[in-house]
């Protein structure tokens, strides 16, 4: 159906990220929705692997300026935004020097997992959430691809229930076979500091356990690998959330 406002919200797309499915599939869904007629938008973090030269990223002095508070502590949130290449697609990149300058994703070059990763998740949620409200664009489907934007569900159904903003949107979550690596077991307090309690991932903070608890949070679950890992597969069986198997690009419409 056109004229829909859909938000894609994702940790990896093609060209910024090469060679993984999700980088792949939402690229193909945001233009697929794009060249449909629909009014599409994605927020990724601006990861320091991505080129601000080559992909002409700019800042969006109107929309940065904001703080997100993290555990008492202020962390300035920018917002650049760029095209996507040889298309009339708007991608919207949440950055912070403390939180995205580095390299790599979610790990240093010996393979050991930041320690600050559920601080990032937790940023770029509130970002993603808080920059929306400024753009004064409501959408119609919020679709979730990747691991930190799983804390979005989590934080609208919590920190952010008394707020209307969003009371409309669709929330659709694909879920994908992402490296499973432990968060810091202070995610609790941080979480705890903004009143998120009782989060059944707190007694054993990693990236999976974060999607499976979003998984009850959201209106639609679709496979985004055509086949999960165990404890994911297991999850999307047991949840009674309205699910989907595996859809390509072109199928994707029917979920919203």
């Amino acid at each position: 159906m056109p004229n829909q406002k859909i938000l894609y919200v994702t940790t990896e797309m093609f060209p910024y990220q090469e060679d993984s499915n999700m980088a792949t599939m939402v690229s193909k869904m945001a233009l697929k929705m794009h060249q449909d007629g629909n009014d599409v938008r994605v927020f990724m973090p601006r990861f320091g692997q991505i080129s601000e030269r080559k992909f002409q990223l700019h800042e969006v002095i109107r929309l940065s300026g904001m703080n997100i508070i993290i555990n008492d502590l202020d962390q300035p949130l920018i917002i650049k935004v760029a095209s996507l290449p040889g298309e009339r697609l708007q991608v919207y990149f949440i950055d912070n020097e403390e939180y995205f300058k580095r390299k790599q994703l979610y790990a240093d070059d010996d393979g050991n997992a930041f320690d600050d990763n559920d601080e990032r998740a937790i940023f770029f949620a509130r970002g993603v959430i808080e920059t929306i409200k400024k753009l004064n664009w409501v959408p119609d489907v919020i679709h979730l691809n990747g691991w930190m934007a799983s804390f979005i569900p989590i934080y609208l159904k919590t920190f952010y229930k008394t707020d209307s903003y969003f009371k409309d949107s669709k929330i659709v979550l694909s879920v994908y076979n992402e490296e499973d690596t432990p968060l810091s077991a202070s995610i609790e307090e941080k979480m705890n500091f903004d009143n998120i309690t009782s989060l059944k991932a707190f007694k054993k903070p990693s990236i999976q356990q974060f999607v499976i608890e979003s998984m009850d949070l959201v209106d639609v679950i679709v496979k985004g690998d055509e086949f999960l890992q165990d404890e994911l597969d297991e999850a999307f069986n047991k949840t009674k959330t309205q699910k989907s198997e595996y859809l390509d690009a072109q199928s994707i419409e029917t979920l919203y």
